[in-house]
């Protein structure tokens, strides 16, 4: 999943960034409207965190032009302002959500969660399974058949979006854009140590692999 987040105070950014980021985001930063309506525009998130007081373009600005591009990405709005006009004008801007400042991460996450499920019109499954391999989105637990495999965030997060799209050949750009964010060479070995890192985990100690390498393609989970 990515997030976007356009922001102008650094350590609220810096602090929902690194929260995302621990919970499986692929995060990316703006801390000027315009910038991040570029980026929401150039490659929709599956989610945006928004501030309504930013440089340059305001967020209801933001929100307004996304919408008007045809961009249905869900928002959840930030703002110091508590007002209930405020929290309407912010909704009929085209947001799908609230927070006011300050703000528990957990209360935001929830509500991203929420978002993303709903844009998703389905329920947030609690965990994927491929074969006997079985990664829980709740505890963050990961087991193949009665053996548990301990993985850093990363690895997880690649097993995550490798699990959502079983089957599927996934290439390293797609992987680059989604694990992490816009600021990696597409030509960096990255992602083959991070894959290589994850099969050490998920499969050498096993009989079946799951875990091929499409040569020239990119990597899928079968």
């Amino acid at each position: 999943m990515r997030a976007l987040i356009i922001e102008d105070d650094a350590r609220i950014a810096e602090f929902v960034s690194r929260g995302l980021r621990e919970a499986g985001f692929a995060v990316d930063v703006h801390h000027e409207g315009g910038a991040g309506l570029d980026a929401a525009l150039q490659n929709p998130p599956d989610i945006a965190v928004i501030d309504l007081m930013l440089p340059g373009l305001d967020g209801l600005s933001v929100i307004d032009a996304m919408r008007r591009r045809g961009l249905t990405t869900p928002v959840l709005i930030l703002s110091a302002k508590r007002s209930v006009d405020d929290r309407v004008r912010g909704l009929q801007a085209g947001g799908d959500d609230y927070l006011t400042k300050p703000f528990a991460f957990a209360e935001l996450l929830a509500r991203v969660q929420a978002l993303v499920r709903r844009a998703t019109r389905a329920a947030e499954p609690v965990s994927l399974t491929v074969a006997d391999l079985t990664l829980d989105l709740l505890t963050r637990r990961v087991v193949r058949g009665d053996v548990p495999i301990d993985l850093r965030p990363r690895e997880f997060a690649l097993l995550e979006y490798l699990m959502r799209h079983a089957g599927k050949v996934v290439s390293k750009t797609m992987i680059l854009s989604h694990v992490w964010a816009y600021n990696f060479d597409p030509q960096t070995n990255i992602v083959d140590v991070l894959v290589s890192r994850l099969r050490d985990k998920i499969d050498r100690p096993f009989e079946q692999k799951l875990l091929q390498t499409v040569r020239g393609v990119g990597y899928v989970l079968q």
